[in-house]
């Protein structure tokens, strides 16, 4: 089995290094196709306007300076020559990436068009609590992740569907088990701007998140209950966004 191992925090991020120790878990045949620099929220976002710099790093480890979707295709399309990967994945993301997060996530998005090129594809990211902020548990995904992935690749992952794995922020031991969830969703106001100035008195913003959006009691069997409840959440999220129900209802409206 030949697996392409990608992110959206960078070539140099302690969690590339612990999704490639998971890949190894499970094949000896591992490459890591990975962006020069931090991507993180970048979504899903195509570079067809610039050239892409490619870098070797050392034997089957590559640099991007583009986004997580260029990785992947560079990988699968250019690198790995003529035996494309049997399986992405994608990560291991710094942090949660729950809820609205996968619509912004990079790590999302690798783990995306791995699976639009047809081929399984899994998002792992490692929860951080204020406490594990600077040193997020890898092992706790170092754990979880290859019996997880093992045990849903021996199933099968359906065509257009990317897999989803948030690993809580707490030591292995304290983790309590495995729940397949439902997307999440946070309140409205999780978002912020912060205005600054600099040296200058010229104003700038950083956009961040509300901590008192994030201390919220989550709806059951959501994928932010499940960390909350220091569960590993594992969710499948489909390519076709498409609403049914309301396409039903639009058709009689617009007939």
């Amino acid at each position: 089995m030949r697996i392409l191992c990608t992110n959206d925090d960078g070539i140099h991020a302690p969690g590339l290094k612990v999704v490639e120790e998971i890949a190894r878990a499970l094949s000896s045949d591992v490459w890591v196709v990975a962006p020069e620099l931090d991507q993180s929220g970048v979504s899903h976002s195509l570079s067809l306007n610039d050239p892409l710099r490619l870098r070797e790093v050392g034997p089957r480890h590559f640099a991007v300076r583009g986004t997580p979707t260029d990785c992947v295709i560079m990988g699968a399309r250019h690198i790995l020559g003529d035996k494309m990967p049997d399986v992405v994945l994608s990560g291991v993301n710094r942090g949660r990436n729950v809820a609205e997060d996968v619509v912004y996530s990079g790590t999302i998005a690798g783990a995306l068009e791995g699976t639009i090129l047809g081929l399984p594809s899994f998002a792992l990211s490692q929860e951080f609590s204020m406490e594990t902020r600077d040193k997020p548990l890898w092992e706790t995904a170092l754990k979880f992740g290859p019996e997880i992935l093992h045990k849903v690749l021996k199933e099968g992952v359906p065509k257009n569907t990317v897999i989803n794995i948030n690993f809580p922020a707490c030591s292995p031991g304290e983790v309590r088990g495995v729940r397949v969830t439902r997307q999440g969703k946070r309140n409205l106001g999780f978002l912020k701007v912060d205005q600054r100035s600099d040296g200058r008195g010229n104003p700038y913003f950083w956009i961040g998140f509300e901590r008192a959006a994030m201390m919220d009691t989550p709806a059951e069997g959501t994928d932010l209950a499940a960390l909350a409840a220091n569960h590993v959440s594992v969710t499948p999220l489909r390519l076709d966004r498409t609403d049914e129900a309301f396409s039903e209802t639009l058709t009689r409206t617009l007939r």
